[in-house]
């Protein structure tokens, strides 16, 4: 049973409360066993039982639950940076588009990569994300948009769920834009998700979600009902791309069908955001997508002031968000979309578990959950995400185990 002992500010992120109740814990110490959490306080009162067990010094640094990053497009093949150099001399995203970028491009270059490809390429990212202290990833598909690559990315994740050792959740987002094989028969490729993916997908139970991108160019409102809803016929869990570009009511449909959280909502109606909130839907901010796109950020506070719970995640993905470094996205939401440190830490905690409906298991140091959490060179939230640094993750832990550790500094 090891014990984690000088901990300066322990953020135990327990899900009740406010978005800013860290639940926090001064002069902690936290034991597990095996994989779990056993025991979580004031290291003055650590029970006798675990006076001779080994120990861990955290060195008076916050310790925080494993980050839970739950957006992104993990398996994709290769780079845009092109489109970096051309939306910094002015062009739009539907520009780009338009022009044979974007999404499009992607596909074309996912279809191309083999499965060893994909998966090599997502492992070097889900190395370099644990070692930022995220222990959770949300992957999506959607950069196949035909059977055999889309089976192909989910399989990916699959097999990393299997072989290393971060967290993988498996979302199926078909509906990510309309391939160019069905650019004229738009209903032949909704039906296609539909009356073919979905059923394969479930059966192989290779996802848990099923996601749909409401955008104009990418799909309409009762395009994406219909999907989502056969979706949760099947039992895929529905999630949605939301109010990202134009409001299109997403968050309202978001809402309707029950999804379990409603992503971007830079441009969510008021009514949407009180739909949501009624609903329990979580809202997933991105900034790091809003500062690559040089558009305004989502606006947390109605949100929060709202009632909504508010996830923060990075919206990992060649084009509008290259970039996995969700402390950095956590600095954001604080700079952008207007949430305070601790705000922005539960959300990319106990909030983002919610929002890959693993709230049970992950994003909060609480008995009998999962022995997933960080160690920062910081003093508190305040510090952490106030004084960014490429890395101040020192050390990660995944169900007990060190799978991160920085210099030897523990």
């Amino acid at each position: 049973m090891p014990v984690l002992t000088n901990i300066g500010y322990l953020a135990t992120c327990r899900g009740n409360g406010s978005q800013s109740d860290l639940h926090e814990i001064r002069d902690a110490a936290l034991a597990w066993v095996d994989d779990q959490i056993s025991w979580v306080g004031p290291q003055s009162s650590l029970p006798l039982e675990f006076s001779t067990e080994p120990t861990i010094d955290a060195g008076g640094r916050l310790v925080i639950p494993g980050l839970v990053e739950c957006h992104t497009h993990l398996a994709f093949g290769g780079w845009r940076a092109d489109e970096f150099e051309m939306r910094s001399l002015g062009k739009s995203y539907s520009e780009i588009a338009r022009a044979g970028g974007g999404i499009r491009k992607t596909v074309r270059q996912t279809r191309q990569a083999s499965k060893s490809e994909l998966l090599e390429k997502s492992r070097s990212h889900l190395e370099a994300m644990r070692r930022l202290g995220i222990t959770t990833v949300e992957g999506k598909s959607g950069y196949g948009l035909d059977r055999e690559t889309e089976l192909r990315i989910l399989e990916v994740y699959r097999e990393l769920e299997e072989t290393q050792p971060v967290r993988i959740v498996s979302t199926y987002l078909g509906a990510h834009v309309v391939p160019d094989e069905f650019k004229a028969d738009r209903k032949g490729y909704v039906d296609f998700i539909c009356q073919e993916m979905i059923p394969t997908v479930a059966e192989r139970g290779l996802a848990d979600f099923c996601d749909a991108f409401l955008e104009e160019g990418a799909f309409g409102r009762e395009e994406c009902r219909e999907i989502l809803e056969t979706g949760r016929a099947y039992g895929l869990k529905p999630k949605l791309h939301a109010d990202q570009l134009s409001c299109l009511q997403g968050a309202e449909l978001a809402a309707e069908v029950g999804a379990v959280s409603a992503d971007h909502l830079e441009h969510a109606s008021e009514a949407g955001v009180q739909a949501m909130r009624e609903a329990d839907v979580v809202a997933v901010l991105l900034p790091l997508a809003s500062l690559y796109l040089g558009q305004p950020a989502a606006n947390a506070r109605r949100l929060i002031d709202s009632e909504v719970k508010v996830a923060v995640s990075t919206d990992f993905n060649p084009g509008s968000s290259p970039n996995f470094h969700l402390p950095l996205a956590m600095t954001l939401a604080c700079s952008l979309c207007r949430m305070s440190p601790a705000e922005a830490l539960k959300g990319a905690t106990i909030y983002a578990a919610q929002a890959v409906d693993l709230q049970g298991q992950v994003g909060s140091l609480e008995e009998g959950k999962a022995a997933d959490f960080a160690i920062i060179d910081a003093e508190d939230p305040n510090d952490w995400l106030y004084r960014f640094r490429p890395n101040a993750c020192v050390a990660t832990f995944i169900g007990g185990e060190s799978v991160f550790t920085a210099d030897e500094v523990i």
